[in-house]
């Protein structure tokens, strides 16, 4: 996309030879005030601009006409004028990806899950304003939806609002026009391009205007698509030229530079327009939950069973769910599933609710528009009769027109084109015909046509191929062309397949799926006596099964083409080999499955299972080749483990390029346990560099060393986006450690950090807490089985007594002494953010312990603190127990393996009666015997917080036993009390 900040004029410089910048803006002036070019195709109005003088008030009456003229026109259309948060508030994307570019809309919801893949918005209020300061209105912005998302209704919502002064107030005049708009002409000139949609015009001076906005809505719909590259550059306003030639020239530059251009498009339509020249990108985001069900609510306001139904089926199907994220599929779906609801089936029809498949799901919608009612009661009548005679025939009419429109890439009809297809006019006001094609008035005084929703013209048009094919000699697609004789469904389905998978932009998709539908024994019955012959699916559906399973190849990577064909078998209600390998994946049997068709049943898999949905595990025995033909999809699961996969470097690089893609939306990957040495590690440090992901990479148990940590250290300088990072066990020691603390001392998004088992000693953990002492993001730094030692310690030490961010830190395991101790106790003493401090199998003697207890005494923030395995014995112990007694802040002591005995215990007891922080104590593993016990038991009937007790391996007796039962029978707060006494039994109380 074009940079706002500086302008250059590369793109908009071109071809200005024929007149310059000025006289292009003083012949659109001229236009504007009616004294433009001659012959336009619309009336024009009396120029009464003449007879009056030209001043502010003037000109502000005439702009207040033009607002009138545009609120008439859009006067009828629903809620315009106070639009949802979702049209007030767009996405700011940064260009288009692969998957919008090249696929079809469905797939692009299917792959995202429905996600989107901004946070960044912009209000609508802002959309043609600076980001920043130092920024310029934009000049071309675009906007972008799928099909049905609302790109039209949030053009006539701005045009309503800003003719009511509440947005844009900045620009003087807001021209919309819309693609079905253009599509009758051949040719025009930028002075009729506005003369023949607003004869009005000619009444309005821009005395006093500043900016003007053309609004160009429906870019997908534009029935010659744009080239910029072979289309010579025009500049003068009054030549008429063909109209994609006009457009590509204002969209240039060369032709009104002045004018703010926004164009709405669907997402591959949108990629004719080169990145370049385009200014801002935005896109509609799809529903989310809350909205799906306002949307379903509005269409039953009375009835909250009806609405409580709907709702538990469109949930129930998580691929139907991510389908009504799109607005129009969703009202699509709602009326269905109502007018389902409504007429019960008969007990012959139970088993065809509720819908299961796309098919399914229009097959309804298609007897709802044939009357329903009727029909469901199963009883022939001449009204039925009519009715199933009204449907084939208007897939005979429609049918046909929707299937060329398909294959030609148009989606707006007019009525040359109807007569051209043999459609009767007068079948488009029946009710049947309503509910597919709806009317829309064009400006150029001519009616448009369009299906209400993309999905069922691609219906349609199966419905029409799957009739035709039965008696059709010749190939359907070339109609009018020529081609080699075609006998048999079979041939002609084997042709569609074929068709469809070398479709690059996936336009045939859901039409394949829709055919494959028809085949399905459900949809049959369901549509059988109105557009299918009961029982015809027999005879074809084994074979179409295995003619689409021949369709997968034995590529290198599974395309979005080889995943459709998956949706077709689920269409076609043959599901064994995916469900084959969902058993494999939920057991952990991938390994043996290897083939092709496997492959893709896993890559489908990753879209629609609901147990990929929060997280895909692929840990296991996954090959480097599985993996590999799984790419492309891997780059829309949110959470990935591949751990123990055996993965060497090779695979790093693959990868990284996941990662590396603008379409990745991995948020979490795990990669624990493989053979990633320094080259993997610099391969996936090179992806960290433009990921925007990614906020955590586990790397546990490989073999990164020192030079691999310097290249992810290196990546964490510029990285905005990761939040954890696990290295364990990587042996990076201290000149990995020496990489990362350079990278803390500038990374501000970094919270979590796990360095243990990496033979980190003194000098790299100095290192470490010098950045610690800058760093103010790193909340949980996990340190534990180095080699830190009393030196270590000490240079964290310092660094607690400066640093405010730290809340987590494990030091277990890490020689660490009483000197050690005593330095990380004084800097607790003023430390006010640390709550959770592991100082587990170190050397604390008493002596030490008498520090922590002084910490204990002053510090208020500490909740966690785990002294397992040192040296405390009863002296040490004793001492923290007073601590204990004042302590307000702790709520979890381990104690475990202390060599503590009946004396602490007794002293812990006391402290217990007083306390009312703690709600867990670990004495595991002490030798307390039934004294301690017994003294624990009466503190446990004074004690009011605490909830979990480990007495485990205590030494505790009968009697003890007894005292502790007798101490229950009074306590109401323990949830969790775990000891064995001597006679061997386990005793565990939980609430």
């Amino acid at each position: 996309m074009r940079k706002q900040e500086v302008r250059t004029g590369g793109e908009t410089g071109q071809g200005h030879s024929a007149s310059s910048p000025a006289e292009q803006v003083k012949a659109l002036v001229d236009l504007l005030a009616g004294k433009g070019g001659q012959g336009s195709l619309a009336p024009q109005a009396p120029d009464r601009a003449l007879d009056s003088p030209l001043g502010p008030h003037s000109n502000d009456w005439r702009i207040q006409k033009h607002r009138e003229a545009l609120l008439s026109r859009v006067r009828g259309s629903p809620e315009l004028g106070s639009p949802s948060p979702r049209l007030s508030s767009l996405l700011l994307v940064e260009g288009l990806t692969d998957l919008q570019l090249k696929e079809h809309d469905f797939t692009q919801v299917e792959a995202t899950r429905g996600g989107w893949r901004s946070t960044k918005t912009i209000a609508l209020d802002r959309l043609f304003l600076p980001l920043s300061r130092v920024s310029i209105p934009p000049r071309i912005s675009i906007t972008i939806g799928v099909a049905g998302v609302g790109k039209t209704t949030l053009v006539r919502d701005f045009v309503c609002l800003w003719a009511q002064g509440q947005v844009g107030k900045d620009f003087s005049l807001v021209l919309p026009l819309s693609f079905r708009d253009l599509n009758p002409h051949e040719k025009l000139s930028a002075d009729r391009l506005v003369r023949s949609v607003f004869p009005h015009i000619g009444e309005l001076g821009l005395a006093g205007a500043t900016r003007v906005l053309l609004i160009l809505d429906g870019l997908d719909e534009c029935k010659t698509p744009l080239d910029f590259s072979n289309t010579v550059a025009c500049t003068d306003p009054k030549k008429e030229i063909q109209v994609d030639h006009l457009i590509t020239n204002i969209i240039r530059g060369n032709l009104f530079p002045e004018v703010s251009v926004w164009v709405t498009s669907r997402p591959s339509a949108a990629g004719q327009i080169p990145g370049g020249l385009v200014d801002r990108m935005t896109e509609i985001r799809g529903f989310n939950e809350e909205e799906i069900q306002v949307c379903l609510e509005q269409l039953f306001p009375e009835d909250q069973v009806l609405l409580g139904w709907v709702l538990s089926q469109v949930q129930a199907d998580r691929a139907l769910y991510l389908m009504c994220t799109i607005p129009a599929f969703c009202r699509l779906t709602g009326l269905a599933l109502g007018h389902l609801c409504r007429n019960k089936p008969e007990p012959q029809d139970t088993e065809l609710w509720p819908p299961r498949t796309l098919c399914e799901l229009y097959s309804w919608y298609f007897r709802m528009a044939l009357g329903g009612e009727g029909q469901e009661k199963g009883k022939a009548s001449p009204r039925i009769e009519q009715l199933a005679h009204g449907g084939r025939k208007m897939v005979g009419t429609l049918g046909r027109l929707a299937f060329h429109g398909l294959v030609k890439k148009k989606y707006v009809f007019y009525e040359p084109d109807l007569k051209a297809f043999g459609v009767d006019l007068a079948l488009l006001q029946s009710a049947l015909c309503s509910c597919f094609l709806q009317r829309e008035e064009s400006l150029a005084s001519s009616a448009a046509y369009c299906f209400t929703h993309l999905s069922l013209q691609e219906f349609v048009a199966a419905t029409y191929y799957y009739s035709a094919s039965k008696k059709a000699i010749f190939d359907l697609f070339t109609e009018g062309g020529v081609s080699w004789p075609r006998l048999g469904f079979l041939t002609h389905f084997r042709g569609a397949a074929q068709r469809a998978m070398q479709a690059e932009d996936g336009r045939l998709d859901v039409f394949l799926r829709f055919l494959s539908g028809l085949l399905s024994p459900r949809v049959n019955a369901l549509l059988a006596g109105s557009l299918l012959a009961q029982g015809e699916h027999q005879g074809y559906r084994a074979q179409v099964a295995e003619l689409l399973q021949g369709c997968l190849r034995h590529d290198t990577a599974v395309c979005a083409r080889a995943i459709n064909v998956l949706h077709c078998l689920h269409e076609l209600q043959h599901t064994e080999l995916a469900r084959g390998v969902e058993e494999a994946l939920e057991s952990g049997g991938l390994a043996r499955l290897t083939g092709p068709h496997h492959r893709t049943a896993l890559a489908y898999l990753l879209q629609v299972s609901d147990t990929c949905a929060q997280e895909v595990n692929l840990s296991l025995h996954l090959s480097q080749g599985v993996l590999q033909s799984l790419l492309p999809q891997l780059l829309y699961c949110r959470s990935l483990r591949l751990d123990t996969n055996q993965f060497q470097d090779p695979v790093m690089e693959l990868l990284g390029s996941v990662l590396s893609g603008k379409d990745c939306r991995i948020q979490r990957i795990s990669l624990a346990e493989n053979q990633i040495s320094n080259k993997g590690a610099k391969a996936l440090a090179r992806s960290l560099l433009v990921n925007r992901s990614l906020t955590t990479l586990d790397l546990r148990s490989n073999s990164i060393g020192p030079q691999g940590a310097k290249a992810l250290a290196d990546a964490l300088k510029i990285n905005r986006t990761l939040a954890s990072l696990s290295l364990q066990s990587n042996t990076i020691r201290d000149d990995g450690a020496r990489s990362i603390a350079e990278a803390l001392g500038t990374n501000r998004t970094l919270s979590v950090l796990h360095l243990q088992k990496n033979t980190i000693g003194p000098v790299g953990t100095q290192r470490m807490a010098d950045a610690l002492k800058q760093n103010k993001s790193l909340k949980e730094l996990m340190f534990s089985s180095n080699s830190m030692g009393d030196g270590g310690a000490k240079a964290l030490a310092e660094a607690l007594k400066v640093n405010q961010g730290l809340e987590n830190l494990d030091l277990q395991s890490n020689s660490i002494s009483d000197a050690g101790v005593a330095a990380l106790m004084g800097a607790l003493c003023t430390n006010q953010t640390l709550l959770s401090l592991n100082l587990r199998e170190n050397s604390i003697s008493p002596e030490g312990a008498q520090d922590l207890a002084h910490a204990l005494c002053t510090n208020s923030t500490l909740k966690n603190l785990d002294l397992t395995a040192n040296l405390l014995h009863d002296e040490g112990a004793q001492a923290i127990a007073v601590a204990v007694r004042e302590n307000r802040a702790l709520t979890s002591l381990h104690l475990q393996w202390n060599f503590i005995q009946a004396g602490a215990a007794k002293a812990l007891g006391q402290a217990l009666q007083l306390n009312r922080s703690l709600t867990s104590l670990d004495l595991q593993e002490n030798a307390i015997g039934d004294e301690g016990a017994s003294a624990v038991a009466s503190a446990l009937k004074a004690n009011t917080a605490l909830t979990a007790l480990y007495l485990q391996v205590a030494s505790i007796g009968a009697p003890g036993a007894q005292a502790l039962g007798e101490a229950l029978a009074v306590n109401r707060t323990l949830e969790i009390l775990d000891y064995h006494c001597a006679l061997g039994f386990l005793f565990f109380l939980s609430a």
